[in-house]
């Protein structure tokens, strides 16, 4: 029978009914971790956490954001960076959670999860049955394609949810978009034939008035960037994967223009009654223009590359308007073409208001003046094509997230060099408005693991990995008994090392890429034996608790390529400002990463390992500290033999 008053129910009773019912143990770190998100959400002050493995920090958001919801009848958002947590979210996590409340709270917990409406299969689009809408495939891909969208549709048939993460296996890209609609491109529910059975608006009409909807990051930043509202009403926002966020938000800040987008926008536009020849006739000289350019991040423009800019800009509007207006009675007689006309307008819209950003970047003639950065991509395959990007989204952060709810922000890994200022900067955090928690973890990563140096490496450079540091990597493993991730910092550099190490050991050495991720990684977690390389997805993704994980080899620091446009400009925009870029941009960036990357080692309060970094500058740079600082406190060593022992030791035990 449920309580009547559940403000009586303390979050810290609701907790501990949680962590019985679920079969686990008190953990210190995640008991304060939701004490003080509690006291965010009510006393209304943004809260940075940082919770490392195993604090069990999805209980600690969950369970205050249920209470707070439940108390104040409002609904919590929830955002994640990646699919694989949304799913152990709203699969896994909360309808446990459910149960285990129920009985404490005058209603049972209720969640559901908002995507982007073209995460769903449109029925609609499906009906029709036509050829693929990209007139630019190659001839030989339609096949390929074609049998991909046959079986989406028959797997359509079945599917309770239309969603793609349903999809096993899974779908191209190009596969996907013949068989979904942006929000831009819906017919609308009421229009539309299969407006009733629409998975996109069935699962929208769920976040209605529950406790806790689950998103993510993208569709985060679209509501804060959008003029309507895409997500439910909310007074509270919970950031897991927080170290996510900034690039999250700058990828849809992000916009491009391409003569590919251009020459399909213009043919659309021709089968709406207006003049191809609009679009057309400026394309070549956008081209032509473009294509001297050098490529890379623009600080000036070129007076030919401003010029078709220009004529670009007035040549969209133009065509915009020359599709605008719908003939009478086309809503309700012809849909398609209807909403085909919507969509292309609003698209035309967009192409033209990024042509815009790009030409007032360059009104203002000082370089660190520029709040967006522009640059070129030279593709063989693609083409050329000119993206920008704003240089902080600290400022929209500021005013459209932290400005109008209260936010809690979490990952296992937020501060940076010892504290949470580089992150609480990147994302805008008003000063004064905040507080910050270090939850700990229940590891003593003193004892449980150590943090190799190979000093004695020659400095990494851009030829590879050299034959020192195979050699390293290949005693390393067999010292372990195989039992590696490896982290490198290449998809070159990755092969290079499977490639070496298939020829020298006896283990089993798995490459990212030659299956999937996930299936290379269960092979991993079963085969102890075994040895898994890969590159940037398996720095954050992989969770292998036990043996079957002792050794983790990180390559090189993952400092940010130096041709980066946008971290290029971030970088030079801090320096114009008398900060250091490179410690700001770059040594922040490889300290993130290096974080995530160490914490593969240690999954659960049994484990003992290695990370060895056979890069010698986390030693013998002044850096290196800063980023050490960032890492969990592993016992510190730069001796091979001490390291090696420690492994065959390790290997001896299990």
């Amino acid at each position: 029978m449920a309580q009547e008053e559940p403000l009586n129910q303390s979050t810290t009773d609701l907790l501990a009914a949680a962590v019985e019912s679920l079969g686990g143990a008190r953990r210190p770190g995640q008991v304060k971790m939701a004490e003080a998100v509690t006291n965010a959400l009510e006393s209304e002050r943004h809260l940075a956490v940082q919770a490392g493995t195993g604090t069990g920090k999805s209980l600690a958001y969950l369970v205050p954001a249920i209470r707070h919801a439940q108390t104040h009848d409002t609904t919590v958002v929830v955002s994640t960076a990646t699919i694989a947590l949304q799913r152990q979210l709203v699969d896994r996590d909360l309808p446990r959670l459910a149960d285990a409340l129920e009985p404490l709270l005058p209603e049972r917990p209720t969640f559901a999860i908002q995507k982007g409406r073209n995460n769903y299969v449109c029925l609609h689009k499906l009906s029709l049955d036509d050829a693929p809408s990209d007139s630019l495939i190659e001839e030989e891909d339609l096949s390929w394609l074609g049998k991909h969208v046959k079986r989406v549709a028959e797997w359509a048939q079945d599917t309770e949810t239309g969603d793609r993460d349903d999809v096993v296996p899974g779908v191209p890209d190009m596969a996907w978009r013949q068989v979904s609609v942006t929000s831009n491109e819906c017919l609308g529910a009421s229009r539309c034939p299969h407006g009733e059975e629409c998975f996109a608006e069935i699962a929208r009409e769920r976040t209605k008035d529950v406790d806790v909807v689950v998103t993510n990051h993208a569709l985060l930043a679209i509501d804060a960037l959008a003029d309507v509202a895409v997500l439910p009403e909310h007074d509270a926002v919970i950031i897991d994967e927080a170290h996510e966020l900034d690039g999250r938000i700058t990828s849809v800040a992000t916009a491009e223009i391409s003569a590919r987008a251009l020459t399909m926008a213009a043919r659309r536009a021709s089968k709406l009654g207006a003049s191809r020849d609009t679009l057309e006739d400026v394309i070549d000289d956008f081209t032509a223009a473009i294509g001297v350019e050098a490529p890379g991040r623009w600080e000036t423009i070129s007076d030919p590359a401003r010029g078709a800019f220009a004529a670009l800009r007035d040549a969209l509007w133009k065509t915009r308007t020359g599709i605008s207006d719908a003939p009478p009675g086309e809503s309700e007689n012809d849909p398609e073409r209807f909403a085909e006309r919507a969509n292309l307008k609003n698209h035309l819209e967009d192409l033209h208001d990024a042509v815009v950003r790009i030409l007032e970047v360059f009104d203002e003639p000082d370089p660190a003046k520029h709040l967006d950065v522009v640059w070129l991509t030279r593709s063989e395959r693609y083409g050329d094509s000119v993206s920008v990007a704003p240089l902080s989204v600290a400022g929209l952060l500021h005013e459209k997230l932290f400005g109008e709810h209260t936010v809690v922000l979490t990952s296992a890994t937020l501060t940076v060099g010892g504290n949470f200022n580089a992150m609480a900067a990147s994302w805008g955090l008003p000063k004064g408005t905040w507080d910050a928690l270090d939850a700990g973890t229940p590891f003593d990563p003193a004892k449980s693991g150590i943090l190799y140096t190979a000093t004695h490496l020659p400095t990494p450079g851009r030829d590879g990995l050299t034959a020192a540091t195979l050699d390293e990597i290949a005693e390393l493993i067999t010292a372990a008994g195989g039992r590696t991730l490896g982290l490198f910092s290449s998809r070159r550099a990755a092969e290079q090392a499977a490639e070496a190490m298939r020829a020298r050991l006896p283990f089993d050495i798995l490459l990212q890429g030659e299956d999937s991720t996930g299936a290379l990684v269960d092979a991993f977690a079963k085969n102890e034996n075994s040895c898994l390389f890969g590159t940037l997805t398996l720095w954050q993704g992989v969770d292998v608790p036990g043996s079957a994980c002792s050794l983790v080899i990180i390559d090189r620091i993952p400092f940010p390529r130096p041709d980066d446009p946008l971290l290029q400009a971030r970088s030079n925009a801090a320096d114009a400002a008398g900060r250091s870029g490179f410690m700001e941009v770059s040594a922040t960036h490889a300290s993130l990463l290096m974080a995530q990357g160490a914490g593969r080692l240690l999954r659960s309060v049994t484990d003992r390992g290695v990370v060895a970094v056979l890069d010698n500058r986390l030693a013998t740079k002044r850096y290196g500290s800063f980023i050490r600082r960032s890492l969990p406190a592993f016992w510190d060593t730069t001796d091979p033999n001490v390291v090696r022992g420690a492994l065959r030791r390790l290997v001896a035990k299990q």
